[in-house]
């Protein structure tokens, strides 16, 4: 099977030298005494290691250059925060940080800008949920943490909203085995967006449903929330939640034509 190569400008990748264990401990103890250029070693010694962890992230840039020194800028960090006493290889250590570099760089350079207010929901609430995680186990839902965090349900599901990655039109939405329906087919023209007679026909279908299915389709695709946070709520499973979504889109279908 071919491997699939990251190309760097300037970078002859396949020249690059892979130190062994053995070799990266002797490097550290020479840093730690003071040689200048054991850091240097350490770092060249490890480009291999941000090349793969760049191939997760080949399909999110034209040019990986910059990615590359962003990975690059994870490693150093990893090398000198290292503790080699933990008795832990410096590549699952280094992983995660170069990684997350990455990842902070594409999240701070998208074309989509996002607030710095909306930001910072958003990380105290992946904080939270993680704490509260640990502690009891159970993922909390976001009402839970807006009231701990003072605000609104909506802010929370708005800011995790943030964070994730723009969808392209041509992205594939639904297939049940025959046509796959793409997001472009979904968005509507700006002439019909008003058009007074389909907002009739959705109000009366709307009203035609059962309360509890009105209500999951407002939680689904008004607040925002997943089915497995509602299925949650309301103690019922993420099947039967799936299930009823679906059954009331298919009536509204019916009820509009």
């Amino acid at each position: 099977m071919a491997r699939h190569k990251v190309e760097i400008s300037g970078v002859n990748t396949s020249n690059i030298k892979v130190l062994s264990n053995e070799e990266m401990l002797e490097l550290f103890k020479k840093m730690k005494e003071g040689d200048p250029f054991a850091r240097e070693d350490l770092i060249n010694g490890n480009l291999k290691l941000v090349l793969s962890i760049l191939k997760k992230f080949t399909n999110k840039v034209d040019n990986l250059d910059d990615l590359f020194q962003v990975g690059c800028l994870g490693l150093v960090k990893a090398i000198d925060n290292f503790d080699t006493s933990y008795d832990v290889k410096l590549s699952t250590y280094a992983c995660p940080m170069i990684s997350g570099e990455i990842k902070r760089y594409l999240r701070d350079n998208s074309t989509l800008r996002i607030s710095r207010s909306i930001k910072d929901i958003a990380y105290k609430t992946l904080r939270l949920k993680e704490q509260l995680m640990d502690s009891s186990g159970k993922e909390p839902t976001n009402e839970e943490i807006a009231k701990i965090l003072g605000v609104t349900e909506y802010e929370i599901t708005q800011s995790l909203e943030s964070l994730r990655e723009p969808m392209s039109m041509y992205e594939p939405i639904y297939n049940d085995g025959g046509d796959t329906i793409y997001l472009f087919d979904q968005l509507s023209d700006k002439k019909d967006e008003y058009d007074i007679d389909i907002k009739l026909a959705l109000d009366k279908a709307l009203r035609q449903l059962k309360e509890r299915e009105r209500e999951i389709l407002k939680e689904r695709f008004i607040v925002g929330k997943t089915q497995m946070e509602i299925a949650s709520e309301l103690g019922i499973s993420q099947a039967q939640i799936s299930r009823i979504e679906k059954n009331a889109i298919n009536s509204i279908k019916k009820y509009i034509k």
